[in-house]
């Protein structure tokens, strides 16, 4: 969970002194509290010096009868824990300590996007970056689709939808990350009972709800791809979507009324944008994206062809421009609380060495007693010690006697303990392994770039960094009806950066055809304009497919790859397609106009458990997904991971029809 508003944290905390022993974990303080949970930023310690940053959420005692609360609490552990993915936050434990219920799950250090949108009017930053825009929304849609498609170790499906996708629940880590937090309300066939909320009861933030759950209809996976295109729309246009002057009015304004166009709010906005946009804001739900994964590839191919330079690295940098001064308080704060979580920590194993035995309750009392009850403790116990250091905080001794305390008390523990902490912490002025560069320009821009054999993300122009030194590094660029470009280059610390212009020349390489009868050509999946006897402007050492075609002949692909300067001859005669075959085969549609041969179809191509570079029909396509136009007929798709074997398929798809190739990589 992300650190919350320092004030709302602040005000809740009034009452309970910090830091303070739950079962295993160590309260360090509250970050926030609601009507019925209250969340606490805590220490997990275990074995050999292990410790971790978590956050408790833990019911309040004026709910901890409510059974119906406890169910939903429960549930919400049952939905979460099952999920593990970068962009969901995870669920460690879930128990109960003193009879309060809790939840023990991941620590984000970062802020959602409401928090974002309110650090970028400080800074007087009036618009939200798009490409930070993209990585969030592809981040949000990965995790939905994680969890939308989830099931059970039976491979059950357990439908989960989170019900409540909004600014507050999507939160971006200072290192980039971007994670869908709070599964409080998600629904899930799981549930005991009926999993659908009762007919007038809704669960949710109106503003983000779809049109059939802010009219109470039962929903599915469908209504968190709606939230997400409302995200996508006020992020983009800087604008809110739904908001009326009262919730009802917000949610008349959801079923009722059209909704505007984000070019009529935001002048020059990209159009393929807007219509991602508005196919997931689609009031019926059969219109919108039928999965988030489905938005998700077309937010990347967007990006892609935009030239939107995505980044999980700029989006760290913004992150810490905007908050580097809560940052810094932040450090200073939690090293002032972790002094006293050390102080509790080395109180347990003292008692634990002198024969006394700790409870687990182990709080510190504001008076400055302890309530840690142990067997005849000694004179020489620390609670004396720790009393005192709250006695004199509480007249004004302040953090630095804190932390000289704190200081003596970690120096009684053993040298092992000693060595642990040692090796624990961290090495500010570690010196970071070299990396080169290499800064890339062609004429033409808009170059693929490979190294060593690996499609890089990004294309000309260009600057590739963190490279390593001492290791020849073979670059190649390449685009349509252009020539390759090679160049091997070894990186040193005399030449850390080496600059690269590649004037790219024409393709060279010639095609003949001798054909009959005349037919229709396809080269690399697009129809080909020009001569249909000389197929001219190659690129050489590329594969490369001509598909020729005539109606009522049986279509014949040609696969070749060629050096610079060759020309190809190619002569075929087209034999006549069956008659008898064609009506045969066209019986189970016979209202069906069949589409003529050589005519254009899709191929679209995905990978699960990571990703990789697509070739199709010989054509590069980048890194998936992807979906590509094609000659109908037999479509040929390699897949080259970042690492190990390529891999290849082979489908038949009909004119007119999308094919669907999906590859598994593994980690």
């Amino acid at each position: 969970m992300a650190i919350a508003d320092e004030k709302t944290a602040g005000a809740a905390a009034a009452g309970e002194a910090m830091p303070k022993q739950f079962g295993k974990y160590t309260l360090l303080r509250r970050l926030a509290a609601g009507g019925m949970a209250e969340l606490f930023l805590a220490l997990h310690r275990s074995v050999a010096g292990f410790e971790k940053l978590i956050v408790i959420k833990r019911i309040l005692p004026s709910m901890n009868q409510d059974q119906s609360f406890i169910e939903m609490l429960l549930h919400e552990a049952r939905v979460a824990a099952t999920l593990s993915h970068p962009n969901v936050v995870q669920i460690f434990d879930v128990g109960q300590v003193d009879g309060t219920y809790y939840i023990a799950m991941e620590h984000i250090h970062g802020e959602d996007i409401q928090a974002i949108v309110r650090g970028m009017k400080k800074m007087n930053v009036a618009e939200f970056p798009l490409e930070h825009t993209i990585s969030i929304l592809l981040g949000t849609c990965a995790g939905l689709a994680y969890a939308h498609d989830k099931r059970d170790l039976d491979g059950a499906a357990l439908g989960i939808v989170h019900r409540d996708i909004s600014p507050r629940n999507i939160v971006v880590s200072f290192t980039g990350d971007v994670k869908i937090v709070d599964f409080g309300i998600a629904k899930s066939g799981t549930e005991p009972g009926e999993g659908d909320t009762p007919s007038g009861q809704l669960k949710g933030k109106a503003p983000y709800m779809s049109p059939e759950q802010a009219s109470g209809q039962p929903i599915d996976w469908r209504s968190d791809i709606f939230a997400a295109g409302v995200m996508l729309f006020e992020l983009t246009t800087g604008r809110r979507l739904f908001k009326g002057a009262s919730e009802f009015e917000t949610l008349k304004m959801i079923c009722d009324k059209e909704y505007p166009l984000p070019s009529q709010v935001k002048e020059g906005y990209p159009p393929e944008l807007e219509r991602i946009v508005m196919r997931a804001l689609a009031k019926r739900r059969e219109d919108r994206y039928q999965s988030a994964r489905e938005m998700q590839a077309d937010l990347e191919l967007f990006a892609r062809e935009e030239r939107i330079a995505v980044s999980q690295v700029s989006l760290t940098k913004w992150m810490e421009s905007l908050f580097a001064d809560k940052l810094a308080q932040q450090k200073e704060a939690l090293q002032d609380v972790k002094q006293l979580a050390d102080v509790i920590a080395a109180q347990q194993s003292t008692m634990l060495y002198e024969g006394g035995t700790a409870t687990g309750t182990g709080t510190l009392n504001a008076s400055g007693a302890s309530s840690v009850r142990a067997a005849a403790p000694k004179k020489s116990s620390p609670v004396g010690v720790i009393a005192a250091v709250l006695a004199l905080c509480a007249l004004g001794g302040g953090f630095v006697f804190m932390r000289r305390q704190a200081e003596m008390q970690r120096r009684e523990m053993t040298v092992a303990h000693d060595k642990e902490m040692h090796d624990r912490a961290p090495v500010p002025d570690a010196v970071p392994e070299s990396r080169g560069a290499l800064d890339i320009s062609t004429t033409p821009d808009g170059c693929a770039i490979w190294i060593n054999g690996d499609l890089r993300p990004e294309m000309t122009p260009a600057k590739i960094e963190k490279l390593p030194f001492g290791r020849a590094l073979s670059l190649k660029l390449t685009k349509e009806g252009l020539e390759p470009y090679r160049e091997t280059i070894t990186l040193s610390d005399a030449l850390a950066m080496k600059t690269i212009h590649a004037d790219m020349k024409a393709g060279s390489v010639t095609v003949l055809l001798k054909v009959d009868p005349p037919p229709t050509v396809w080269l690399d999946g697009k129809p080909w304009k020009g001569d249909r006897a000389k197929l001219d402007g190659l690129s050489a050492d590329e594969e490369h497919k001509v598909v020729v075609s005539a109606n009522g002949y049986i279509a014949k692909t040609l696969s070749f790859t060629a050096q610079p300067g060759e020309t190809k001859t190619f002569t075929e005669v087209l034999l006549k397609a069956d008659p008898n075959a064609a009506a045969a085969a066209g019986k189970p549609d016979e209202g069906k106009v069949a589409a003529p041969a050589g005519a254009p179809a899709k191929v679209r191509v995905g990978a699960k458990g990571g990703f990789c570079n697509v070739t199709v029909n010989g054509a590069s396509l980048g890194a998936t997904p992807v979906e590509a136009t094609v000659t109908a007929g037999t479509v040929r798709v390699s897949c080259k991971p970042a690492t190990g074997a390529a891999m290849s398929q082979t489908i038949q798809v009909a004119a007119g029809e999308t094919g669907r190739v999906s590859f598994k990589i593994d980690p």
